[in-house]
């Protein structure tokens, strides 16, 4: 059987790949393989039009598998995790395509521990798919509820995330981009509740418009917000809210490497660090890496997606790590990528050092990227290209003076090309080339 999991769950165009017929059934398969005596399952959507219709068949699925459903609403990814453990449940289900366009919609289970599936339990739910099905008269039907006050619950969590009780954000502006997403109903409320004046953009629940020219993917309209407003700090989430993006005073990019480096910095200065050990992946900057070996701080990559880098920060003990794309884990206060809960803390950090997150960030020079998305007709045609043959050309051309990763998008179907350099230009040459290349492999 053809894999259904990618880097983050199960992903399609709503109603076409991802139809109604498979959320249910993955649904009685998720119960069938990991709650097979029963149990209960927090679910959670974004707002895209499909959601509730595949809401519907997700809780059906598991209420017909004598599984209960409390259903969260249109709620951040990330808020399942802190669900899941306040609730002592037994699953966690989120119907969202994180940072893709409107037509997509994903289906991601959380375990009891808040953590995604591992590889090995994803692999389980897909064998149960095929596995003949009990009669339904012979299973206990699950109840079917609404999870009450699930956003006021996770707010006060995040801000009960901040330690020193004199953190005061009074006279800071914040645009905050909500990408017509889960955060909207969330984001703003929790920095007012902390002082900040929030100019908000596209925080209304729109789920025909959800990251189309806005949020973490799309920063030109939050970046003119911030200049236009003479904002201190822009802030842009992805549609589900795992993940953030920063913009600074004066228009310029925050990455997840810099917010690690950020965090990791401030916390051996305290000296409650311990182990010196950050975990990026295999696209974290090299400028990352640079930095943090001069204060002494170790760096483990891993492959793309924010599981593996939880994986390997729970393997390794560390409690700070993430992606250059915003998904970042603070592991003291929670087990998956927070997007809410990076700027909660990235904002304490920079009160208790009485700098701004811009003065901060300058501190790491980044090398310079450039990166390429080259379409294909299938995923199954992404992951037939010789990428191997391409990268090594491509390394070549950098003679030693940066690196190259080409790899098959978890998420849609196309390759994604990644090069790193000393020297933009020849970055931007060495990536546009490789990308040509490959799509003269996709068209034969």
């Amino acid at each position: 059987m053809t894999r259904l999991f990618g880097t983050d769950g199960v992903r399609g165009v709503a109603n076409v790949e991802l139809s109604p017929e498979l959320a249910l059934a993955l649904a009685r398969a998720a119960a069938a393989a990991l709650l097979p005596a029963g149990g209960h399952v927090i679910v959670g959507r974004d707002t895209r039009t499909s959601g509730p219709m595949l809401e519907a068949a997700l809780a059906a699925g598991f209420a017909s598998a004598g599984v209960d459903a409390s259903l969260a609403g249109i709620i951040p990814t990330p808020a399942i995790s802190f669900l899941i453990k306040d609730e002592g449940a037994d699953l966690g289900a989120v119907l969202s395509a994180s940072h893709n366009p409107p037509e997509d919609n994903g289906i991601k289970f959380f375990s009891r521990t808040g953590q995604k599936l591992t590889v090995e339990e994803e692999e389980e739910v897909e064998s149960a798919l095929d596995a003949p099905r009990e009669a339904a008269r012979e299973r206990r039907v699950g109840r079917i509820e609404t999870l009450d006050v699930a956003a006021t619950r996770y707010a006060a969590f995040l801000t009960g995330t901040i330690e020193g009780d004199d953190v005061d954000l009074s006279g800071l502006t914040l645009v905050v981009d909500c990408a017509y997403g889960a955060t909207g109903s969330i984001a703003p409320r929790v920095f007012r509740h902390l002082g900040a004046r929030v100019i908000e953009l596209h925080a209304a629940a729109d789920g025909a418009r959800i990251n189309v020219d806005c949020g973490s993917t799309h920063l030109e309209a939050v970046r003119a917000a911030v200049l236009r407003e003479r904002a201190d700090l822009g802030v842009a989430f992805d549609g589900d809210g795992d993940r953030v993006l920063l913009v600074s005073s004066q228009g310029q990019t925050i990455d997840g490497d810099q917010m690690i480096g950020i965090v990791a910095a401030h916390r051996l200065a305290r000296g409650n660090f311990y182990p010196a050990l950050v975990v990026g992946t295999i696209l974290s900057n090299f400028g990352l890496e640079k930095f943090l070996a001069e204060r002494g701080i170790g760096m483990v990559r891993t492959p793309v997606g924010d599981r593996h880098v939880a994986q390997a920060m729970l393997a390794n003990g560390a409690r700070i790590g993430g992606e250059p794309s915003g998904h970042i884990i603070f592991a003291d206060h929670a087990p998956t990528g927070d997007g809410i809960l990076t700027v909660v803390q990235l904002l304490e950090i920079a009160h208790d050092a009485g700098k701004s997150v811009e003065e901060l960030a300058r501190g790491i020079a980044l090398y310079p990227q450039s990166q390429e998305n080259v379409a294909c007709p299938t995923a199954e045609k992404a992951r037939s290209i010789p990428l191997d043959d391409v990268a090594r050309r491509a390394e070549a051309k950098l003679g030693g003076r940066g690196r190259a990763v080409l790899r098959p998008s978890g998420t849609q179907p196309m390759v994604r090309v990644f090069v790193e350099a000393e020297d933009a230009h020849l970055a931007d040459a060495v990536c546009q080339a490789a990308a040509a290349e490959i799509a003269g492999l996709v068209a034969r």
